[in-house]
């Protein structure tokens, strides 16, 4: 039998795309779109100050961070032993719960921020079952070869999503502020309905040992692995601490102007979209031309270009130079995701993928949630231009402080000898 000559030759990895650019189509919309509610909600009907209003989007970070943090290692567990179609599409089942609520209360005119901290916490819920769930998807359908482009297809995606759901939505919000959750809601079931129709992915059998003893099994591993380990710590702090997007509101609202005029939603939703622009022009070459020599240096020093954009981004006056910072900063991003993801893909047995994923995702999650809270409390301290500053320096000095710590990341040259094992390249 023919081998693919191409990811998008296999039909399942085809309808693997769609769920996935739906799925985040839809959450990043629902975010932006939260963000912005909570702190105009802050500021018009609390009162609270720029400071005060900006701590209330770090609280959005900390009430989605705690069920994943809580869920995500079952969550992990579950995607190894179950049928991982069935459990990705009951995570975007529980985004839909939550855009029904939010656009019933925005039509309803009823918003406040316990009700919106309440709902943002399922999205917390949902990720964390999610994403190890639909990241081992992708090596059971696609043979070990075509992995690292499919990888780069996968985020072109994802970034397609990025793109788009930020600016659709804060553009849809500026003339019916409830029709962004609605559409959501269209879009996760359109999603539910792709994932469905992949063939279905039989279980590994059960392992004897008691769950926890499993969910352990892939911490051990991840511990074991110092190029895996490398990988995961490094993304967990340096974007910890460089978690621009978090300020974006008070960017849009205070700082950044247009004609005179605050950007408001719509630059809003501009500015969550530029980090994607750059990222999926990033990620089209990398799945047309993928990074196959020097990868570990590579990564570390998109690492650190991020961290400079992320600074630059601070200190900018000028809308269209936060435009293009925010733009290379997707693009360094990309190309770190795009190798981290490809050592973790190639350098776990498909036994423990949903494990190993859920750690991996726990370290994104708290690296994205938990940097929300960081930079909430940062801007509450040193104002919104000193906390996304001090981030970006700081993730500069994490980039070097890993390739002493972790020689391994500089180590690793290529992806040849991290493929699958023997048996999953014969399958």
């Amino acid at each position: 039998m023919t081998q693919p000559a191409s990811p998008l030759h296999i039909a399942d990895f085809r309808r693997l795309l769609v769920a996935r650019c739906l799925a985040v189509l839809s959450s990043t919309g629902l975010v932006v779109v939260l963000a912005w509610q909570v702190y105009d909600v802050a500021r018009a009907q609390y009162g609270m100050s720029p400071q005060q209003a900006a701590f209330q989007l770090g609280i959005i970070g900390l009430v989605q961070f705690v069920p994943l943090f809580l869920l995500s290692p079952f969550a992990g567990l579950a995607a190894d032993r179950f049928d991982r179609r069935k459990l990705a599409s009951l995570a975007m089942g529980i985004d839909a719960v939550m855009a029904i609520g939010l656009g019933t209360l925005t039509a309803a005119g009823l918003l406040n921020l316990p009700a919106l901290f309440l709902l943002a916490s399922l999205h917390g819920v949902s990720r964390a079952f999610f994403g190890p769930a639909l990241s081992a998807i992708a090596p059971n359908i696609l043979p070990a070869e075509l992995l690292p482009r499919g990888i780069g297809m996968a985020s072109v995606a994802f970034q397609g999503g990025i793109v788009t759901g930020p600016a659709l939505a804060g553009l849809i919000y500026a003339f019916v502020p409830s029709a962004p959750y609605w559409a959501a809601v269209v879009m996760l079931l359109i999603g539910v309905i792709a994932l469905l129709r992949i063939r279905p992915l039989p279980p590994h059998p059960s392992s004897d040992a008691a769950p926890l003893r499993q969910i352990a099994e892939g911490f051990r591993y991840v511990r074991r692995q110092k190029l895996l380990l490398g990988c995961v710590t490094l993304d967990l702090f340096a974007v910890l601490l460089a978690g621009a997007t978090a300020l974006l509101p008070v960017y849009a609202r205070d700082i950044l102007t247009w004609n005179g005029q605050p950007v408001g939603p719509i630059g809003l939703g501009q500015m969550r979209a530029a980090p994607a622009v750059g990222a999926i022009l990033m990620g089209a070459l990398l799945s047309w031309r993928p990074i196959s020599r020097n990868v570990g240096v590579k990564m570390l020093l998109a690492v650190a270009v991020f961290g400079a954009a992320t600074a630059v981004f601070g200190i900018s006056r000028n809308y269209l130079l936060s435009l293009g910072t925010l733009s290379v900063l997707g693009a360094a991003d990309m190309v770190s995701v795009f190798i981290r993801t490809t050592l973790v893909q190639l350098n776990t047995p498909d036994e423990m993928r949903g494990r190993v994923g859920s750690i991996s995702g726990l370290a994104i999650s708290a690296s994205n949630e938990l940097g929300e809270m960081q930079s909430g409390v940062a801007a509450a301290l040193l104002g919104a231009t000193g906390a996304v500053v001090f981030g970006g320096i700081g993730a500069i000095v994490v980039t070097g402080l890993w390739a002493v710590l972790f020689p391994q990341l500089r180590r690793s040259r290529t992806f040849a000898s991290q493929y699958a094992s023997p048996k999953e390249q014969a399958t």
